[in-house]
């Protein structure tokens, strides 16, 4: 409780509010860096131990040891964190996804928590926080590993340090990403149009997902008779066969939401797919009441799921440009986005069943990806090409012209535009005013070439055909250089 205290407790002040000259000791800093190492590890640690101690109190048969469960509750943590296990020799790969999800939230918001209390602003004022959870969660596991050697359950110690390692990283980076202002940094050295892209493949990612939960929802309730007939009178064996099935749900939607975009999934013999079924003996577990016995020729039907959720991510983008070219760059981000979500919940959701006949559970993790790639790509660029904006064709140089006069015209205002020509006007007449009045002898010059070209008269000679003209007005007086 003390090290969560140090984490939530709100009655100190917090570190924002603080000013800015004013900062934690070197030996708050270390509390709170300890802190974050083994909260989420206790915490997690103490989860398992609780489910372990509910599974042995209510199981029939069975005598509760305190320690048994303390010890076993290693195993179970790296189990939570994907590691794989070897029980008497039989690989142990098909892990629990549900307490995974909960290890790694744990560790994002222990992160968040104590990025905040440092008063972090920066990636490189959270680095502390982010390397201690990750280095913490390493040797954790690495401990656990080595001490269970020469137990039933046991683990590669190197596999035991790495996997719970990168978890940790990926969840403390995503705990301290928007305290530390990283959503800003990234925004502005990112294209916003794959920025966009990105954000629309994670929705399409959770579309996705929602669909493959919402058929094994209908499945497993049509099922319901089959489902029911699993469970035991015993409510130790039917509380742990719960317990198993609750757990496990997450992977029971990866594995449908790869039955419903097409390529299926598979356990032992069992291959179940939308174009294709093979029959094969299960697990007697309720969480799998729902699969089918035989192929059905409704199942295409479901096809519209996966065509939909590419549709949306194409509507969702049909205003980021103008150009549909570039529209459809963002849809492939998305699929792009999508397909790299496929193949983790793909290779998390299965692996290896103990060398039996339910041996190996597994997800095409490469076609999978590729489909769910195509089921984005395709409906969404249709969507976004054809209900965004098109730019018009480019107009003749004359139109062009008069479209640019024609809008530097309406920008305006008509009062200036008033003043402007009157200025016109007195600046037109102050010139006529400035201006010499012409000469007669230059009309008359004129005149006479145009008669000789014409042949109506003959040229004068050069020094006449000035003083020819002037000499018939008699208010203007020849001038001297015409003469």
């Amino acid at each position: 409780m003390r090290i969560m205290d140090l984490l939530t407790d709100s009655r100190e002040e917090p570190v924002g509010d603080l000013g800015p000259d004013v900062e934690l000791s070197r030996a708050a800093r270390v509390r709170v860096l300890l802190a974050a190492a083994l909260g989420p590890l206790v915490t997690g640690y103490a989860a398992v131990a609780t489910v372990l101690t509910l599974v042995t109190l209510t199981a029939e048969r069975t005598v509760f040891s305190g320690t048994g469960v303390l010890l076993a509750a290693g195993p179970g943590w790296l189990a939570a964190h994907q590691v794989r296990l070897d029980l008497g020799g039989h690989p142990i790969g098909v892990l629990p996804l549900l307490p995974t999800l909960g290890a790694l939230a744990l560790a994002a918001r222990t992160a968040s928590g104590a990025a905040t209390r440092l008063g972090c602003r920066s990636p490189r004022e959270a680095l502390p926080v982010f390397v201690t959870i990750t280095v913490a969660h390493g040797l954790f596991g690495l401990v656990v590993a080595l001490g269970a050697q020469g137990s039933p359950v046991t683990a590669n110690p190197l596999v035991a340090f790495a996997v719970p390692a990168s978890l940790a990283a990926l969840a403390a980076g995503a705990g301290v990403v928007r305290c530390c202002g990283l959503p800003d940094v990234v925004a502005e050295r990112l294209d916003p149009l794959a920025l966009r892209g990105v954000r629309a493949g994670a929705l399409g990612l959770a579309v996705l997902v929602a669909c493959g939960g919402a058929v094994f929802t209908v499945a497993t309730a049509v099922s319901w008779r089959t489902v029911a007939d699993m469970y035991e009178p015993a409510f130790g064996s039917s509380f742990g066969m719960f317990l198993l099935s609750v757990l496990y749900l997450p992977n029971a939607v990866a594995a449908t939401l790869s039955f419903v975009t097409g390529p299926g999934f598979s356990i032992g013999d069992l291959t179940a797919g939308m174009f294709g079924y093979r029959g094969g003996a299960v697990p007697g577990v309720p969480l799998l009441g729902g699969l089918p016995e035989h192929h059905a020729a409704w199942w295409p039907a479901l096809l519209v799921l996966p065509a939909a959720a590419g549709a949306l991510v194409g509507w969702s983008l049909r205003k980021v440009d103008a150009d549909p070219a570039q529209r459809i760059r963002a849809v492939a981000v998305a699929g792009a986005v999508v397909a790299l979500g496929c193949v983790l919940l793909g290779t998390l959701s299965g692996g290896r069943l103990g060398d039996g006949p339910f041996d190996p559970v597994s997800v095409p993790v490469g076609v999978a990806s590729v489909v769910a790639f195509c089921w984005i790509v395709i409906p969404g660029a249709f969507v976004a090409f054809f209900t965004g904006e098109h730019e018009p064709p480019a107009p003749p140089p004359e139109a062009l012209e008069d479209n640019e006069a024609f809008e530097d015209a309406d920008e305006v205002d008509a009062e200036e535009a008033a003043e402007a020509v009157e200025e016109l006007e007195a600046s037109e007449e102050d010139e006529e005013a400035e201006e010499p009045e012409e000469e007669p002898g230059e009309d008359t010059e004129f005149e006479a070439e145009a008669d000789a070209e014409l042949g109506l008269d003959d040229v004068p000679a050069e020094d006449e055909a000035v003083t020819g003209g002037t000499e018939t007005c008699g208010d203007v007086e020849p001038d001297e250089t015409d003469r």
